[in-house]
């Protein structure tokens, strides 16, 4: 399928797009559909958090951003 799988139950925004395997380095590939879907290009640069029991999120440091500015907004 296109544009990776859809979990189930979780409706069209939520996909899985297989497995990244992490190289000696520390690299991992973005699989294509992703990199596609999301416009990801060589060089942009991505925001990883972490929560020690629940593992790892990858996104774009705007999301954040834009997260942060809707809070701000929200409180006046």
């Amino acid at each position: 399928m296109a544009g990776g799988k859809h979990v189930l139950g979780k409706g069209n925004s939520r996909r899985v797009f297989g497995t990244a395997k992490v190289g000696d380095r520390g690299q991992i590939v973005i699989p294509k559909e992703a990199r596609e879907l999301f416009n990801i290009q060589p060089g942009d640069t991505l925001l990883i958090l972490g929560e020690e029991n629940k593992g790892l999120i990858v996104s774009r440091p705007e999301l954040l951003r834009d997260l942060a500015d809707e809070i701000f907004d929200s409180n006046k």
